[in-house]
């Protein structure tokens, strides 16, 4: 089903760059207590975990989007905000995001499932019979979206929420080429190279280190470092398998996503039309809200974000 958002933006806000820069720069660092637990997987790698303070209800898995982290405002905000409606929230750093690099020359990428399978597992057996919802964002989005589609009826969650999805890999690429978008594209790929400076004396690493410095576009890394470190026959592939627009149809698991058309990170066409979506997928679309952004509110010193209440309200009808 799509339906129209109830999102109302910020007046002062206007256009899709502004509604996602304001959370990301100059809103203050929501503030909420997290634990943090390694998890150490079968592999000799390592998951960080950071744990909101202990709530006594549904689990929420957050997966946060491309050189994020529990820092990252939205994360901030959202584990805040369930703590206060009772949900025990816990974010899941993908490899590497934490803080320091992870142990093998591998990484995490858009496409990536079994982490979070891992993770997802874990925790339902650590806290049989408790519901379990996952929320993610941007990058965690498209992989949370298709690991319900590769699963489907034998996923084990109960709810999702997916934000911001680049359902469409290939056409992120071409959006974050154009315009102001571009400013994106280099501000995320200079935290993109230094964490490949950071695993340059790993063992045998297969990366050449100065010419990814050189490197100008997300394709040219993902063709260059994404696609072979992960098994993947160059970046076409990675784009191609790895987008999680084709898995919409399979989803067996009550999911909303939350879009906005003018999300500057992808075209208006990257979004699904209805018949590609499963019964069990709820797709609310405004017209803006930016990237991650969703800010309302009459007045910057009243800002409000409008994620950090639709999601823990959808999570209440759903997880009943």
């Amino acid at each position: 089903m799509i339906v129209d958002s109830n999102f109302r933006p910020a007046w002062w806000l206007p256009g899709p760059h502004l509604q996602t820069l304001w959370p990301n720069t100059l809103r203050p660092r929501p503030r909420v207590r997290l634990a943090r637990e390694r998890l150490e997987l079968p592999d000799g790698d390592f998951l960080d975990l950071d744990w909101a303070p202990d709530r006594s209800g549904p689990l929420v898995l957050v997966l946060h989007g491309l050189e994020g982290s529990s820092k990252s405002g939205y994360a901030a905000g959202i584990l805040r905000r369930l703590a206060q409606t009772g949900y025990q929230g816990v974010l899941m750093h993908a490899r590497g995001c934490s803080g320091e690099p992870n142990r093998l020359h591998r990484a995490y990428h858009a496409g990536e499932t079994g982490d979070m399978s891992h993770v997802v597992r874990e925790l339902t057996a650590r806290f049989p019979g408790r519901p379990i919802a996952a929320i993610g964002y941007s990058l965690g989005s498209n992989a949370l979206l298709k690991w319900l589609g590769e699963t489907g009826a034998d996923n084990p969650l109960d709810a999702a929420v997916a934000v911001s999805v680049p359902f469409v890999l290939g056409h992120a690429h071409e959006r974050l080429q154009g315009g102001v978008s571009r400013l994106y594209q280099w501000h995320l790929m200079g935290k993109m190279k230094r964490g490949i400076r950071r695993k340059r004396d790993l063992p045998g690493y297969p990366v050449d280190v100065a010419a990814v410095q050189r490197l100008r576009s997300f394709r040219e890394f993902d063709d260059r470092v994404t696609a072979p470190l992960h098994g993947f026959d160059g970046v076409d592939d990675y784009y191609g398998r790895s987008s999680s627009r084709q898995y919409l149809g399979d989803v067996q698991r009550p999911t909303l996503i939350l879009h906005a058309r003018d999300d500057p990170f992808m075209f208006t066409h990257t979004v699904p039309i209805e018949p590609e979506l499963s019964p069990h997928i709820r797709l609310e679309l405004s017209d803006r809200g930016g990237h991650v952004g969703f800010v309302e509110g009459k007045i910057p010193g009243l800002a409000r974000y409008w994620l950090e209440r639709r999601i823990p309200q959808w999570l209440g009808e759903t997880l009943v």
